[in-house]
């Protein structure tokens, strides 16, 4: 379990720091203070070897795609970041990035630490396929009507078979892929209350007191999370390929 707590060490960190922040609010905007000490977690568990040179890259790469949908979702008013801050870009904090980069994080270190692998996982245009339509959704749902659904006929129908085996203490687990999806899901759900009753951002119904996160956002977290794994999963194929030609060149 120790390996485990390592793996959720940088969410557990954002969460913590969103708690003290107000702390500091007389000194430093919130939203400011959250993008420092973001940036400071990210250093020191990159130079103390917690986390290696390839996770933080893909963090850095989570982190662009979830800014660029921040923008987007602001601006469309889906929800907003009403306090001050000096690091705002088009009414987003820059720090806003690292809440989905802390999912990329977890999911690297998860990978590593608990030997995860994967079984019948589909073929790799298949995947790809499907996190471009997920995360092109995010954006076209506001033009034309949401397909979550229909892609989520799609994620049934071509990971049904697919397994996740991952070790705790040397003892070997396995579980559904789909259902892995749907777990880490419904946890995000249950830290966006956390980070919404914090203030980290706001919906339209929360801005008179605060109120429970709409239930479809487990939805919508499930699917981010389908496109994270993707991810993950693709550059972990990738850097391994790439890896077994430099042996044989080697060779």
């Amino acid at each position: 379990m120790y390996q485990q707590a390592l793996s959720c060490l940088f969410p557990v960190l954002v969460f913590s720091m969103l708690a003290l922040s107000h702390l500091f609010a007389n000194i430093l905007p919130r939203y400011d203070f959250m993008l420092i000490a973001c940036l400071s977690i990210q250093a020191i568990m990159y130079y103390t070897k917690i986390e290696t040179k390839d996770e933080v890259l893909v963090i850095c790469i989570f982190h662009l795609l979830g800014l660029l949908m921040e923008l987007f979702k602001v601006h469309f008013g889906s929800w907003t970041y009403p306090e001050l801050a000096y690091t705002k870009l088009l009414g987003v904090p820059l720090y806003s990035g690292f809440m989905y980069a802390s999912v990329a994080s977890y999911m690297c270190q998860a990978w590593r630490r608990l030997n995860l692998q994967i079984l019948n996982w589909p073929s790799h245009n298949i995947a790809r396929i499907i996190g471009a339509l997920i995360y092109l959704n995010f954006f076209s749902n506001h033009f034309i009507i949401d397909v979550r659904y229909a892609i989520g006929l799609l994620i049934i129908y071509f990971f049904r078979r697919s397994v996740v085996v991952f070790y705790l203490d040397g003892k070997a687990y396995r579980m559904p892929t789909i259902l892995s999806f749907l777990l880490i899901g419904f946890f995000i759900w249950l830290a966006e209350n956390l980070a919404t009753s914090l203030g980290a951002w706001k919906y339209a119904y929360q801005h008179n007191a605060w109120a429970m996160v709409n239930y479809q956002k487990i939805s919508s977290w499930g699917f981010l999370v389908i496109v994270s794994f993707i991810i993950v999963a693709e550059l972990k194929t990738l850097k391994s390929a790439t890896e077994h030609t430099k042996r044989i060149v080697t060779i």
